[in-house]
């Protein structure tokens, strides 16, 4: 079982930036591949970003390549989110979640394991 617990949402300007954090439970969270999506109203839950277990390998939506970026501490159980040039388009909820395989990295029902949210909005 693992829990994750996202924060660092808030209300930012256009072209800020923002770093989100999901702090895992669990002595496993090593071995879990972690990524995050987010849903903006209306719209459907999207693929934001992912990376492997030790951090190797990466993986970005295409909305938001070469803006933001994703790490991991697993001494620390948390994976990070670091989003610059922020848009208004990038305005959501951001969730992380737990994977127990590369495999289907972008889908949603590849991970076992969800965060509660955290809110971002960006003010233009």
């Amino acid at each position: 079982q693992v829990q994750l617990v996202e924060s660092g949402g808030g209300l930012v300007q256009t072209g800020g930036s923002l770093r989100l954090s999901c702090a895992a439970s669990g002595r496993t969270f090593s071995s879990y591949v972690m990524g995050w999506f987010r849903r903006a109203p209306g719209k459907e839950r999207e693929f934001v970003a992912a990376i492997s277990s030790a951090g190797g390998s990466t993986f970005y939506g295409d909305s938001v390549k070469g803006r933001f970026t994703i790490s991991r501490d697993n001494a620390k159980n948390t994976v990070y989110l670091q989003m610059n040039s922020l848009k208004p388009e990038d305005s959501a909820v951001y969730y992380c979640a737990a994977a127990p395989a590369l495999l289907g990295v972008r889908l949603e029902y590849k991970y076992d394991y969800w965060g509660q949210g955290t809110r971002v909005t960006v003010s233009s």
